[in-house]
């Protein structure tokens, strides 16, 4: 019994088989055709077809999107010469527009020169008088030179002298022996030796009891300068240049020489 069933079933699938592929058409049973041809005849132009949600922008999603019209490259009737003037007169508004300055290769100013200042000490009135005019001949700008007066105290030392040669050598060696710093001298009071520099005679004085304390008998007060007034040349702010152009005045500067400035 379940052998037969199994036959039924069998022969059963292979009727469908043989009905649902047009193998029974001949005998007039087929299915019938789902398909509506009339449909597909009413469509016109399927090609034309966009899905709303599809890529709007890219020529490649649109089959049927057009290339835009190149518009065709008009005949100039301008020579080469008036293609060259029009290229040249395009060029500064390119330049304009983009804000980048035309002379790119302007080389930058070269930094000035340095300066420094020199100052010489010590002129006196007369030699100040030739200075000065000696400055304002030789071309130098007036503000980078200044002349002043300054005025000089008188100038009293502990005083040991005239000595000849064998004498002061001597009071030298005696000076040493009994710790008495000293100097030489020069000018009027040359040759002779200082035992001490003093702005008054008062403190003078009481340097010269000091000394004789320690022994020192033939010493005594004199004074080396009177008071009196000196000019000063000073150059704040000169270029080598203009410095060189000072120190060839030659005699103007009475044998001083230019110093940097304290």
């Amino acid at each position: 019994m379940l052998r037969l069933v199994v036959w039924l079933l069998v022969l059963a699938n292979a009727g469908y088989f043989a009905w649902t592929q047009g193998y029974l058409a001949p005998l007039g049973l087929a299915p019938v055709d789902q398909s509506e041809p009339e449909r597909l005849r009413a469509q016109i132009h399927p090609e034309a077809l966009r899905l709303l949600n599809g890529p709007k922008d890219s020529a490649a999603a649109d089959p049927v999107a057009e290339p835009a019209a190149v518009p065709a490259p008009v005949a100039s009737e301008t020579g080469p010469a008036d293609a060259s003037a029009t290229a040249a007169e395009a060029t500064p508004a390119t330049t304009a527009s983009s804000g980048t300055p035309t002379a790119l290769n302007t080389p930058a100013a070269p930094p000035p020169p340095a300066t420094a200042c020199w100052q010489a000490n010590g002129f006196t009135p007369a030699q100040a008088d030739a200075l000065r005019s000696a400055l304002s001949g030789s071309g130098l700008p007036r503000d980078r030179w200044q002349l002043g007066e300054v005025k000089l105290g008188g100038r009293w030392v502990v005083y040991m002298g005239r000595y000849n040669d064998e004498q002061i050598e001597r009071k030298k060696t005696e000076l040493r022996t009994i710790g008495v710093a000293f100097r030489e001298l020069s000018g009027p009071l040359s040759p002779g030796l200082a035992l001490g520099t003093y702005s008054s005679e008062s403190a003078a004085q009481q340097a010269l009891q000091d000394v004789s304390q320690k022994g020192v008998r033939t010493a005594r007060v004199a004074q080396e300068r009177t008071e009196t007034s000196a000019w000063n040349l000073r150059l704040p702010e000169v270029t080598d240049a203009q410095r060189g152009t000072v120190a060839g005045l030659g005699a103007a500067l009475a044998g001083k020489r230019l110093q940097r400035c304290n």
